[in-house]
């Protein structure tokens, strides 16, 4: 059996992440607007009076620009781009309204970025109240959004609450300075805790950290003193994400290349920030993410019902998620579609009438099982399967499977696959032996981050 640094070298390439399956880049491109309008019907007569809609807005302005990051951004300070915005978001919606012809069932709201919080209270009053008051929200539903400490207000916490807003997720990423300046986002600690105390006192009962190993300055030492300081708040969950190095598609990042992590290092990063995680009382809920055990998202995971999206692990059943603003995805379960990731073009496809679906898929029979699949080993780590399907997943993929089996990551046979704990770090290479679609096109860069 190789030695686990052996095996990190070897299989820290770039694979997709499985927010979905087909991967964006291999979409076929195949839907017109009347047949993505087809999609959004037939999912909803097939699960929205069950499971309702998700929504994820995407709201893409940020006052300053962390050379970290990976998202679609605009980096402004002049905030009347917010009304503009906001109408055309809302006249993206009604023309989801016209096309399902009702006041559609929501399990949940997601606000996303670029920076939410760099739009004014007032502004996500005006979006949020349009969307409720013309759909109807689930008993259960699920209200969350994505805030900067340093531009969250009291405000902009107690006006999402009101609206119905339960989580805050805030982006943390590391405490050191040294490391803060490296990525350009300077927040201190007390900011943070102000931010973490406010959403508790106002009545937010689910508090996220996001956090990120691989960062520039990083060592064993920062990475202790970022989660002693996150002990003191004590968020419900914590996403410890994989830094993503695209330079090529994020310039920015270039900025500080010569300062990163070895890949060894970066592994070991990760290890010791799970070990002190664990110490904490966190479990691991699924790749990059960690919950304390009364939390909705690990109860999820231990009764099998945990899901995954384009916004991530997620504890709602919806197969329904319909993507708000410029750069947005949907998933409707029989498709998939993204919204034109420039903003100015976004607008005017939408005030124009139009939905843009060059970037967009149909999902075949085939397409649906594969996503199946690799949906329960992302959540589960677990898959079943029958002897027919075995027979089909060829030689070379079997090849693929025994050589994870010797090395210690996986067990499989002809009824399924189980992933190890050994093979926890490479559940995104386990899941790339079932990506028919990349095997068929022979590419195997489509500028994906690293898989470790």
């Amino acid at each position: 059996m190789e030695s686990k640094s052996l095996l990190l070298k070897k299989y820290n390439v770039p694979v997709p992440r499985y927010t979905s399956y087909p991967t964006v880049p291999l979409w076929a491109n195949d839907l017109d607007q009347d047949k993505w309008n087809k999609l959004v019907r037939l999912a909803y007569e097939d699960f929205g009076d069950s499971e309702g809609i998700t929504l994820y807005i995407h709201l893409p302005y940020c006052e300053s620009l962390c050379t970290y990051c990976g998202c679609n951004k605009r980096i402004t300070k002049n905030h009347t781009v917010e009304t503009s915005y906001i109408e055309t978001v809302i006249k993206e919606w009604q023309a989801y309204l016209a096309v399902l012809e009702k006041s559609p069932k929501l399990a949940g709201i997601h606000l996303g970025g670029g920076t939410p919080t760099f739009f004014s209270p007032e502004s996500l009053n005006l979006m949020i109240s349009s969307i409720l008051e013309t759909s109807v929200l689930m008993k259960n539903a699920e209200l969350s959004f994505e805030g900067h400490p340093n531009n969250t207000t009291r405000a902009h916490l107690q006006t999402l609450f009101d609206l119905g807003f339960r989580r805050v997720s805030y982006g943390i990423q590391d405490f050191d300075i040294d490391v803060q300046k490296a990525i350009h986002r300077i927040q201190p600690f007390e900011r943070v805790k102000e931010a973490t105390e406010t959403a508790r006192e106002i009545g937010y009962n689910s508090i996220n950290f996001d956090l990120i190993y691989g960062l520039p300055m990083q060592t064993s030492d920062t990475i202790k003193d970022t989660f002693e300081k996150v002990s003191l708040l004590k968020p419900d969950r914590i996403a410890y994400y994989s830094y993503a190095h695209l330079p090529t598609a994020f310039p920015a990042q270039k900025s500080f290349e010569k300062n990163l992590p070895l890949e060894t290092e970066k592994r070991a990063l990760y290890e010791k920030g799970k070990e002190i995680l664990a110490s904490m009382g966190y479990k691991e809920v699924g790749m990059d993410h960690f919950a304390l055990s009364n939390d909705p998202l690990y109860q999820a995971k231990n009764k099998k019902t945990l899901h995954r999206n384009f916004m991530g692990y997620t504890t709602s059943p919806s197969k329904i998620l319909i993507g708000l603003g410029n750069s947005a995805i949907s998933d409707v379960y029989y498709g998939y579609r993204q919204n034109a990731k420039d903003i100015d073009t976004y607008k005017k496809q939408t005030h124009d009438g139009l939905i843009d679906v060059k970037k967009a898929h149909s999902m075949s029979n085939e397409d649906v099982n594969i996503r199946n699949l690799i949906l329960e080993l992302i959540c589960n780590q677990v898959v079943a399967w029958d002897f027919s399907f075995y027979c089909k997943l060829g030689k070379t993929n079997l090849n693929k499977l025994n050589t994870f089996q010797k090395e210690g990551l996986l067990k499989f046979n002809t009824t399924g696959l189980r992933i190890l704990p050994a093979g926890l770090p490479f559940l995104r290479n386990i899941c790339n032996v079932f990506d028919k679609r990349m095997q068929e096109n022979e590419v195997k860069l489509f500028g994906f981050s690293k898989a470790i």
